[in-house]
Order: C-alpha cells, then structure tokens, then sequence
C-alpha cells in the first residue's frame, strides 16, 4: 500500500473560466462567425462576420493559456 498519493489542489479559478469550457465557446464564436461570411441573406451579419472570427480566435489564444 502506498502512502504517496498525489494530493489535489483546489484551484482557485472559478469554474466557468477555466480552459476546457471556455475553449468551447471560442471555438463556437469561430464557428458562428464563418456561418456568418457564408450566408447569403443578411448584409449585416457579413460585415459583422470578421469581427466575430476574429474576437473567437483572439479569445482562443488568450483561454489556451488559462489552467485547466
């Protein structure tokens, strides 16, 4: 039996920022945003569609470095 097991620290991030729910959500602003420069029916959300990949890839790299 052994006593050296690997004690769990608590991390001190709050739940909803650390990086594997956060990731997610980049990713999926990515995602809305290509949806946006290949719909054909609004003019809006085309001019909106590069500030929102953009924002999602900005906010991936930045959450990438977060703990998990």
């Amino acid at each position: 039996m052994s006593l050296n097991q690997p004690i769990k620290r608590k991390s001190r991030w709050p739940r909803w920022a650390r990086r594997g729910l956060m990731e997610n959500v980049a990713t999926a602003l990515i995602a809305i945003g290509f949806l946006m420069l290949f719909q054909p029916f609004a003019l809006a959300l085309y001019t909106y569609s590069f500030i929102t990949m953009l924002a999602g890839t900005v906010m991936f790299i930045i959450v990438s470095k977060f703990p998990e």
